[in-house]
């Protein structure tokens, strides 16, 4: 697929290759589709959601909250969750997928110090709290952090 491909999908476009206004045999004469007189019939009808002066309802509905563009979806585990690997195995992301223990990394895993360790691992993350490292290193392991 590259641009020159491009195109929408099918059905989700109209023709718009009818001439209006052509008599009633043409299924839109007369009026040319805009009923009877009113405002919606005039050139320069109002742009969509004005609701006639009255405050529009995108501006009545109070505005609540913020969205960061820039947040990182970071995963975070726990030393203990560690336990599944052997001993001397080296943990990086691809790793931890594999053994089921995360289901997706996005931005990145951080490991966490709660629970214990007691295996020899190789630790290549994304971020590391001062105290996974500690009992990682107190197991004889090392961490590094990508």
């Amino acid at each position: 697929m590259d641009l020159s491909n491009l195109r929408p999908a099918d059905g989700s476009k109209h023709s718009d290759n009818f001439r209006r206004g052509r008599g009633h045999g043409s299924g839109n004469g007369k009026t040319a589709g805009k009923g009877h007189k009113g405002q919606k019939a005039r050139s320069g009808a109002p742009r969509i959601g004005f609701e006639g002066g009255q405050m529009p309802l995108y501006r009545r509905i109070p505005k609540r909250g913020f969205k960061n563009r820039n947040t990182l979806d970071i995963v975070a585990i726990n030393v203990s969750r560690l336990e599944v690997f052997e001993n001397g195995d080296t943990v990086t992301i691809e790793s931890l997928l594999e053994k089921g223990v995360i289901s997706n990394a996005r931005d990145g895993v951080k490991l966490l110090g709660n629970g214990e360790i007691s295996k020899k691992l190789t630790v290549k993350l994304s971020a590391c709290s001062a105290t996974a490292k500690e009992k990682i290193e107190a197991a004889g392991g090392s961490v590094e952090v990508e």
